[in-house]
């Protein structure tokens, strides 16, 4: 599916192809995902057999093409999966998120034939689970500092790895990983190298399950690397050039984390509106009230302009398909405004609900935690405005 995106004259239209999608999307997650989603947040499992079933239905790999496995859909079908599912539930949407953007992105534009036929096919149908790490216990959005270290052996065959990384996403269960660790450490930034790893190998040892605030079915955890061996032939792009693919990746990664967002935010939407109006006070609905109804029109104002960020990104994305133009400043700028908006949203939805939005008994105390996480994961909200500030200065 082409989407019909003109780059000159910056449109956007869903096609009949979107539409359906979104419908199918919609559907699935609210029959399948919504009643399960409250018993794995308070259980921290990973719900393995949802996910398999969204990779059947193409939702692991949207933008892959058909032949590796893949949908051969859009940015903007990936959006509109992404809003749909996390809806439903952010957990689900966090883990298809990681498959889509952070793995399968990177794998696409930077794999060698090999590594597309090994590491991305199982991965973008479904079959196996995909994996991001970057960050390390003393090293974030700073990635010159990791400390993790991957050494070619006498022979010029294998790196050996060794070190920890941390909040890997989907790590617990991950299949495969793009991994990002120091080849030269004098070099700062410009010795940081991106591997593909199997998850199955000696060496690859995975550590504490982190108990998380939100997002709790996402499973995430500590992986250390005890001389891990990892062929040469696995080196993603080429030798110090990860930190490169890591930012081009992450892009990608933050438009995906706007649409989790402004699901998060839509949800918690939906659910103040319905119960500004069946909920009573003073002989009537409290929708009536006008301070409940500034925060309605403020929730609603965030969601829309964060919508409209989203697809300005949206377009971004796919104009750098033909052009290779960086879509960097779109991309933080929808991450930074719609991840702020969905936590707004998620708080006033709590203040609107009064001791009920406190109360596990509705869903509204969940999309509070699992927004809370949209402003720090993929680059904080701290550091999407460097982005946006850098951008605009011409610093670097």
């Amino acid at each position: 599916m082409v989407a019909t995106v003109d780059p000159t004259n910056l449109t956007l239209q869903m096609t009949d192809e979107h539409l359906a999608l979104q419908d199918a999307v919609r559907k699935f997650a609210q029959k399948e995902i919504m009643p399960i989603a409250a018993e794995f947040d308070e259980s921290g499992e990973f719900p393995l057999d949802t996910i398999k079933k969204m990779g059947a239905m193409g939702l692991m790999g949207i933008e892959v093409p058909e032949e590796y496995g893949g949908a051969g859909m859009d940015t903007l079908a990936y959006v509109l999966t992404m809003i749909e599912v996390a809806k439903a539930d952010a957990s689900h949407s966090t883990i298809v998120s990681v498959n889509n953007s952070l793995y399968c992105h990177g794998l696409m534009k930077f794999g060698t034939e090999p590594q597309k036929q090994e590491f991305l096919v199982p991965v973008a149908s479904g079959e196996k689970i995909g994996a991001y790490s970057l960050t390390e216990p003393m090293s974030g959005s700073d990635a010159g500092t990791m400390q993790s270290r991957a050494v070619l052996n006498e022979a010029g065959t294998h790196y050996i790895i060794n070190g920890r990384k941390s909040w890997v996403t989907s790590g617990p269960v991950a299949d495969a990983l793009v991994l990002f660790t120091m080849t030269d450490a004098d070099k700062g930034n410009k010795g940081i190298t991106a591997f593909m790893i199997d998850a199955h190998q000696p060496g690859f040892i995975r550590g504490k399950k982190e108990p998380k605030m939100g997002i709790r079915a996402s499973a995430t955890s500590e992986i250390v690397y005890d001389n891990y061996q990892c062929p040469v032939e696995n080196v993603l792009g080429k030798v110090g050039e990860g930190f490169k693919i890591a930012m081009t990746v992450l892009d990608a990664g933050r438009i995906g984390i706007a649409s989790q967002a402004l699901g998060i935010a839509e949800a918690a939407y939906e659910a103040s509106v319905q119960y500004a109006k069946e909920r009573h006070a003073f002989g009537e609905p409290i929708g009536s009230f006008q301070m409940i109804q500034q925060k309605i029109a403020d929730m609603k104002m965030r969601i829309e302009a964060s919508r409209q960020l989203i697809y300005t990104a949206v377009l971004a994305k796919e104009r750098n398909k033909r052009t290779g133009e960086r879509y960097t400043l779109e991309a933080s700028i929808a991450k930074l405004f719609s991840s702020e908006t969905a936590m707004f949203v998620a708080h006033q939805a709590v203040q609107i609900h009064g001791g009920m939005g406190y109360s596990k008994e509705l869903p509204v105390e969940r999309y509070f935690r699992d927004a809370k996480i949209t402003e720090i994961y993929e680059g904080t909200s701290e550091v999407q405005r460097l982005v946006i500030a850098r951008n605009e200065l011409g610093l670097r």
